[in-house]
């Protein structure tokens, strides 16, 4: 049994409606190895009345590793006063991840503000070298929906231009399903800038008229093809984690032990056929 059955994360956002304590412990419970936390999960901790000290407590007396921690939309394409504010909200999350003794911080490439004129590789660049102040690497994430970072081609030229040792992608299989890519479209991407790797399945047909997709599905349900993608990663011999992310609103209404523990049946099948010879 290969590493990566060892390194399987439960996204926050596939359990948005359970308040974060719950999540930690329906993710330990469950058998996940890990978790991926999300700016907005140290916000509505704030809003709840718990102090900086209580929120790293809470996630600490979990005994749940944090595999990454999300940033604030938006950085890459805003200016101004706005810039600055985001600017400060990622040093906020990098103070979060390495007190939460995580080494990733991944960014999502966020809206395009009519104001910003400075390319997008300025701001990756100066994000990159925030993280690099507090040892965190940054895996920049490409989306499918975005008007400009929307393939994983874009994404890694982005990345290129930047050229910092700790700056990197993650790759996640809904966005690869929905821009046409599969395990192939990323088997000449150095196996060190995949810095993270999250995954849910695509549901069959267009994607429906939303900003934010919130369509996706447990894997096996849809059309991603995730045995080659997985045999793909071991043969990069990839050895981050494997983040469960499968935000719907279906799921929320389920019982949230049921849609983390068949999250993590289905994916650890999964990996087990990809180890089977082709």
């Amino acid at each position: 049994m290969g590493i990566l059955h060892d390194h399987i994360a439960l996204h926050t956002w596939t359990l948005d409606t359970t308040p974060l304590g719950a999540a930690l412990r329906v993710a330990r419970d469950a058998g996940y190895n890990g978790v991926e936390l999300r700016h907005a999960d140290f916000m509505r901790c704030r809003q709840s009345g718990l102090d900086e000290h209580a929120i790293v407590q809470l996630v600490r007396d979990s005994g749940m590793r944090v595999t990454q921690v999300g940033t604030e939309n938006g950085v890459l394409f805003e200016s101004g006063d706005e810039l600055e504010r985001l600017l400060g909200s990622l040093r906020y999350v990098c103070d979060k991840a390495a007190a939460l003794d995580c080494d990733v911080v991944m960014m999502p490439p966020g809206p395009v503000s009519a104001g910003a004129t400075d390319p997008p590789e300025d701001r990756l660049a100066a994000c990159a070298d925030i993280a690099a102040e507090h040892g965190l690497r940054l895996a920049l994430e490409f989306n499918s929906r975005h008007p400009i970072v929307n393939t994983l081609a874009a994404g890694l030229a982005l990345v290129e231009a930047v050229n910092r040792n700790n700056c990197g992608l993650l790759l996640d299989t809904y966005h690869l399903q929905r821009s046409g890519g599969d395990a192939a479209s990323f088997k000449d991407v150095p196996v060190e800038k995949i810095m993270s790797f999250q995954f849910s399945d695509v549901p069959r047909g267009p994607p429906p008229d939303m900003g934010v997709p919130i369509d996706r599905l447990p894997p096996g349900d849809g059309v991603v093809p995730f045995v080659p993608i997985f045999r793909m990663l071991m043969a990069m011999k990839y050895q981050g984690y494997l983040s469960y992310e499968a935000p719907h609103p279906q799921q929320w209404c389920r019982p949230a032990e049921v849609v983390a523990r068949e999250g993590l049946e289905r994916v650890r099948a999964l990996l087990t056929e990809a180890e089977l010879p082709a």
